[in-house]
């Protein structure tokens, strides 16, 4: 068994033993977490984006709650849920750490397209609520200039130094100000976001936890995402400013009248769960400014960063530039990424590096770059965000260890960023997007251990068999295209890799084809640029069937832990195979545009 897979025991032997299934109920307290005061706060966040706080007794439950808020909130609760991540809270709320944002949601047989979300507005619900203008949802010790921050912010909110919305993006973005007027932080509402129910800018249509405007990435949880790149990016290595999740009250922000509405109710005080991220003075961009100037150590760092999180969304726009010697424009720079949102998707996505083609991503990585590497530990992180942001979802932790492993083993094996990153990406034949080749290892791997599990199980009858070919059914079949189990890392870089992509292809296509077929006509017409709202759902029928080659939340615990062990035996025979198809390589094609937040 490899290093990092005896890691993987360790931790999820403890995981195992304190989690249920992905996208399941939580019945009991199954998780690993500091024993519960006799005081807790929660901020229960609805669909429509309104933040209420509510004091909890030891004593209570889920049921409980969803009484306090139904008297709050003056609406009826009994057919809805209270959401955790990926837990469904049907009693006991041990699980529930101090502070935690949960959402409350209609149940789907429930919900139809004239039933309004909750949106409580008024006096008697802000009076309910006795929380500070802005608070802090974590206990990082990371937090500790954050906090300084929100110190100078209400300083400043109290000598009528008002925050200031931010015009460009497609989401909504407020500056907040110190008592100097100066921008000190930017504060994006989490149901401000693109297609959330209060976005200021018309991009509206989907209640909370629907999908994005990215594949798989849900409306209301990019926040997270940005929290979660800064609490990563240890001793501030790739240079991320410091970011929070907090609960933060103005009459400033943006307040919808309706989901598909967009009135904004001028001079009411809203509560809205946001990311805050120090505002770092700037120059520039990247995107203006001459790339060949740029500190090679500052290339990598940023790009090891975004493997790590399988960024879908590094662009010259979201890399800010600032000079260090004040004078002339070809000096010693600093860069600072920002706008992480689109990180960690539920699945593995295309991501988007646009340091990929920069000469500096083409040299090797430095010995301090590769220390650093080798002391990352996937596991580690993976508890530490289950600790920190407890509404992160499994999925998306899965994608961190599956891309911080491929990043060690890489740079181990002596691949270079560039060499990395064109092996995370998908290429685009005509209009046909394929597989990455980190798709095509994932793919490999999910089939040997369900070969083992078919050899291992005794079959129980007929019915149960063609049950599992069901289950198993669409990694199987796309693995037929393969003539053993080494032909897909064997094609990656070979003469042979355009067939066996394309036959891989084909089959994903009649998959998904199939798939579409029997999924609800919502579904059928999801695009993003309609902006329709469909049903509360599950995480993989909510994000489009074409969208994702390699599904983690499907797994379970063991399933996982046999999917990693055969992962990392794949790795090494396809890093030999892209050195030997260097020598023969070409230019990729890089199709679309990325978006800005």
């Amino acid at each position: 068994m490899s290093p990092e897979v005896d890691k993987l025991v360790h931790y999820q032997m403890a995981v195992a033993t304190c989690r249920g299934p992905l996208n399941g109920e939580h019945y009991g307290n199954k998780r690993l977490e500091k024993r519960p005061s006799a005081k807790r706060r929660v901020f229960v966040q609805t669909e429509s984006g309104s933040v209420l706080g509510i004091e909890l007794d030891r004593s209570d439950n889920a049921q409980t709650l969803k009484r306090k808020l139904r008297l709050a909130l003056n609406v009826p609760t009994d057919e809805s849920s209270l959401v955790c991540g990926d837990m469904v809270l049907k009693n006991d709320l041990s699980i529930v750490r101090n502070d935690s944002p949960l959402l409350l949601t209609r149940n789907l047989m429930h919900r139809s397209s004239s039933t309004p979300c909750f949106a409580p507005i008024g006096r008697d619900f802000q009076q309910r609520d006795q929380s500070g203008p802005i608070e802090i949802l974590g206990y990082s010790d990371k937090f500790a200039r954050t906090k300084e921050l929100v110190v100078e912010i209400v300083k400043a909110i109290r000598n009528d130094i008002d925050p200031v919305p931010v015009h460009g993006g497609l989401g909504g973005a407020y500056y907040f100000r110190n008592c100097h007027g100066e921008n000190i932080a930017i504060v994006k509402p989490t149901d401000e976001e693109p297609y959330a129910p209060n976005n200021p800018k018309g991009f509206v249509g989907k209640a909370l936890g629907q999908p994005g405007l990215k594949r798989s990435v849900r409306v209301g949880e990019t926040g997270f995402r940005e929290v979660a790149a800064f609490l990563l990016d240890y001793n501030n290595f790739a240079n991320v400013p410091d970011t929070a999740l907090v609960k933060v009250t103005h009459s400033v922000f943006n307040v919808n009248d309706g989901v598909k509405g967009n009135v904004h109710q001028y001079g009411m005080q809203a509560s809205k769960i946001a990311s805050l991220q120090q505002f770092i003075p700037h120059d520039f961009d990247a995107s203006d400014y001459g790339t060949s100037s740029f500190p090679v150590a500052a290339v990598h760092r940023i790009g090891i960063l975004d493997i790590r999180i399988l960024n879908t969304d590094r662009h010259g726009g979201n890399l800010l530039v600032r000079k260090l010697d004040g004078a002339g424009r070809f000096g010693q720079v600093e860069l600072i990424p920002i706008d992480h949102g689109l990180c960690l998707p539920e699945s593995l996505e295309d991501p988007y590096f646009e340091w990929m083609h920069w000469p500096q991503a083409s040299i090797p990585f430095s010995d301090d770059e590769l220390a650093y590497i080798r002391k990352l530990d996937p596991f580690r992180d993976s508890d530490m965000l289950r600790m920190e942001l407890p509404m992160f979802r499994e999925a998306c932790l899965r994608v961190l260890i599956i891309c911080t492993i491929f990043l060690k083993e890489a740079a181990e094996f002596g691949l270079c960023l560039s060499e990395i990153g064109e092996m995370m990406s998908r290429e685009f034949r005509g209009q046909e997007e394929e597989p990455s080749e980190l798709e095509l290892i994932c793919l490999e791997a999910k089939k040997l251990f369900q070969e083992e599990l078919s050899y291992s199980e005794p079959k129980a009858g007929g019915q149960e068999e063609f049950q599992f070919d069901l289950d198993c059914g669409e990694e199987l079949d796309l693995s037929r295209c393969t003539e053993d189990k080494m032909e897909i890392t064997r094609t990656l870089r070979c003469g042979s890799k355009g067939e066996s992509r394309r036959c891989l292809l084909s089959k994903l296509e009649e998959t998904a084809e199939e798939d579409m077929e029997d999924d609800e006509g919502s579904m059928q017409k999801s695009s993003y640029a309609t902006g329709t709202s469909s049903g509360n759902r599950s995480a993989n029928e909510q994000l489009p069937m074409s969208s994702s080659f390699v599904k983690l939340a499907d797994m379970s615990e063991e399933e996982w832990m046999q999917f990693l062990e055969n992962y990392q035996k794949l790795l090494r025979p396809a890093f030999a195979n892209r050195k030997v198809g260097n020598l023969g390589q070409r230019q990729r094609q890089r199709l679309g545009t990325s978006c800005q937040f």
